[in-house]
């Protein structure tokens, strides 16, 4: 097989090593990297149900999302170090460790989650676009939104939802096909509008009953039963359960860890990780406990508001607060889109089809499968369980990781050959058995079997926020005993 073949399969441009002098990226861009990944609606959601649902204490809350960022941290400096090294996206860092068919089709497994909950992420950003709407309508003409056009329903979804969602997909792939050093800008303006939303609805809830509110700060933070063994269960579930909301991210962090422009940049990124954690989580703890407060003396029904800004939405009157959770939610559902779901998928995508896809070409084929799923998903598959199955497919990531890791660390001692990444070529130092690292392959099968266990086994469900961590410790572990020397 020739080179030129090779070459024409394997090589893509959007996945060739990055050239030193555009590692431009810096701690500051990771901060606000982190910053996004923490200040999402399912961020700001999760702390609130900790917090509120579950009732537990807030130093509970606050120790035990950091141990869980530390955990975050250090994952994240391990799968980091070699794509910043060699400039390498996480697909193909993959092809080291399963061969190049091995990336291929256990890649797109990442690609699968990814398109999917951009899908779905599309839909609750679609909502907030949908509520903004009616909101300059209604100003307009407080009877517009009764005309029969907007009582017309088509898959639970009206005229309106309609324009949302195309508009949502629109925007989305517009901006994410624009390139990394767009999305570098785009990050960091979200961080900084994601933050100033969130001061501002805290001092919105605040000065709403500025007495009130001080008294309920106050309360939240009592350390007094702190310090108590029962505690230490909840601390370790609250750790997991964090470390579980950051673990899709750490296993393509690479994506962008690539465009660092040293390891000593890379760690104290990262280590911005717990600043953003614990500032976000104060925030949002706050502004729970003093819409809880607010809300309670006018006798309303909390445990259908608190775990969503959405739904704090019509319950406060206060227009101020309604457009600053809108604006959060637009701003914040963009960003993490974009980094948690779309530049993964699109990396994965153009790496199944090297020589087919490109950057323009993958963003309209994800844009158009997330607005399949985003109109079908309130209809029918929200309905239907399938979040069990996207569940299953990212018992692969944990698995994924450890192997990569061991294969980075231990078994290559931290050195690839960066042609034979791109060769077909049967003497290639990755091309192993026809494409498949087959020690890898069942390494791999070895620690989803535990990690899927946790899913499906009602008698492991207890285990399912650490199936990551199992999963990646078994496939790690049968790895290093296989593929050793």
């Amino acid at each position: 097989m020739s080179q030129q073949k090779s070459k024409k399969t394997l090589i893509n441009w959007d996945l060739v090593s990055v050239n030193p002098n555009d590692k431009n990226w810096n701690w500051k861009d990771l901060f606000c990297f982190w910053g996004i990944n923490i200040q999402s609606i399912i961020g700001f959601s999760l702390i609130a149900s900790l917090y509120f649902i579950y009732d537990l204490n807030s130093f509970v809350v606050f120790f035990g999302t950091l141990l869980g960022s530390l955990l975050v941290y250090f994952f994240s400096n391990l799968i980091g170090k070699p794509s910043q090294n060699y400039g390498l996206p996480f697909v193909v860092l993959l092809r080291s460790s399963l061969g190049f068919n091995g990336s291929k089709f256990f890649g797109l497994f990442r690609c699968l989650v990814g398109i999917f909950m951009f899908g779905i992420q599309t839909y609750f950003l679609s909502k907030a676009i949908g509520y903004l709407i009616r909101i300059i309508f209604f100003s307009f003409d407080a009877s517009f939104l009764e005309k029969e056009i907007f009582l017309i329903f088509l898959l639970s979804l009206n005229i309106i939802d309609w324009s949302s969602i195309i508009f949502a997909i629109l925007i989305q792939v517009f901006l994410f096909s624009a390139g990394m050093n767009f999305n570098k800008r785009l990050i960091k303006f979200s961080a900084v509008t994601v933050y100033l939303g969130m001061l501002l609805f805290f001092f919105a809830v605040l000065l709403s009953d500025v007495k009130f509110s001080i008294k309920v700060f106050v309360n939240i933070l009592d350390f007094s039963n702190f310090v108590e063994l029962s505690n230490l269960m909840p601390v370790i579930t609250v750790a997991g359960t964090m470390f579980a909301y950051f673990s899709i991210v750490i296993l393509s962090f690479g994506d962008f860890s690539r465009y660092v422009k040293n390891e000593t940049e890379l760690k104290k990124g990262n280590l911005s990780l717990l600043i953003n954690l614990i500032i976000f989580s104060f925030l949002a703890v706050f502004i729970v406990a003093g819409v809880e407060g607010i809300l309670s003396k006018n006798n309303t029904e909390l445990e259908k508001i608190l775990t969503n800004p959405m739904d704090i939405i019509g319950k406060l009157d206060n227009l101020l607060i309604t457009n600053l959770v809108l604006i959060f939610v637009i701003v914040a559902s963009l960003s993490t889109n974009l980094i948690a779901n779309f530049i993964p998928s699109q990396y994965s995508l153009i790496n199944f089809l090297p020589s087919t896809l490109t950057v323009k070409s993958s963003s309209v084929l994800i844009g158009i499968l997330g607005f399949v799923i985003s109109i079908f998903w309130l209809a029918f598959l929200s309905q239907i369980g399938i979040l069990s199955i996207i569940d299953t497919l990212g018992a692969f990531f944990g698995p994924l990781f450890g192997i990569m890791i061991v294969d980075f660390y231990l078994i290559k001692k931290g050195s690839l050959i960066n042609k034979d990444i791109y060769s077909l070529e049967t003497n290639g130092a990755y091309f192993y058995s026809g494409g498949w690292h087959i020690k890898g392959v069942y390494s791999l099968i070895l620690g989803f079997i535990f990690s899927a266990s946790t899913i499906w086994n009602f008698n492991l469900m207890f285990l399912q926020s650490y199936s990551w961590i199992i999963g990646a410790f078994i496939a790690s572990l049968s790895y290093f005993l296989l593929a050793r020397k």
